[in-house]
């Protein structure tokens, strides 16, 4: 089982993947690790998948698709959550997983995630890395925060 949510591509062979998702036994429980990488690579003609095993956001129901977590903006550079209070439940898992992507040499755009939001005392998944590329246009979740502007600001720079 593979959403497209779970997945995303630079275009020059390389896939960046959740761990959690891709193995959860909701999904693939008859392959392990090697099985789907073998098979993704084979499928998509990939020399390289990147498999992250930190980071999620809480009120996400998709087990941590990387489509809420990190994303090739260009074929050099990921796009990452980040979160800045180090008293939210985010801040250390995000943190590793800023850890595991510089290590893969692409470079790195940080999203300071969203003060949190609830609906009826459950958190939402808020995050701007579900944004869309859509006919030379990019297509922004904004939440009425004050990361918003900045958001913006750094997307329109890293995407003239």
């Amino acid at each position: 089982i593979l959403e497209g949510g779970s997945i995303d591509f630079n275009g020059e062979g390389v896939m960046l993947t959740s761990s959690h998702c891709l193995l959860n036994e909701n999904r693939n429980s008859h392959l392990n690790k090697t099985q789907i990488d073998t098979k993704l690579k084979e499928i998509f003609g990939l020399k390289q998948i990147i498999w992250l095993e930190n980071g999620f956001i809480k009120g996400d129901d998709t087990d941590h698709h990387i489509d809420t977590l990190a994303r090739f903006i260009d074929k050099n550079t990921i796009a990452h959550c980040i979160c800045e209070d180090e008293e939210d439940e985010h801040y250390l898992p995000l943190q590793k997983m800023k850890e595991e992507l510089k290590k893969t040499g692409f470079d790195l755009l940080e999203l300071p995630i969203p003060k949190p939001l609830y609906y009826e005392e459950r958190r939402l998944g808020a995050t701007y890395a579900n944004f869309v590329f859509i006919n030379n246009a990019l297509i922004v979740p904004f939440y009425k925060d004050k990361n918003d502007e900045i958001i913006a600001k750094r997307l329109s720079k890293a995407l003239p």
